[in-house]
């Protein structure tokens, strides 16, 4: 059983690793956006790829070392 399964606190990650997370999270995020505006010949699916990208770089939490 590790920490995590008998309720233990696992350590939080570094804000550099949080800030890796998010910056990882936007460049998906574009790259998803701009496939698909390529795609679909409609350029507004840009801004929701970067916004998707920030909200998933944000929300998960990156590993810890």
């Amino acid at each position: 059983m590790n920490a995590k399964t008998r309720g233990g606190r696992t350590p939080e990650p570094s804000p550099e690793a949080r800030r890796k997370q998010v910056l990882l999270g936007l460049a998906i995020g574009a790259v998803v956006g701009v496939g698909l505006s390529l795609l679909t010949q409609f350029w507004l699916w840009l801004p929701a790829g970067l916004a998707v990208g920030l909200a998933t770089g944000a929300i998960t939490k990156p590993p810890t070392k």
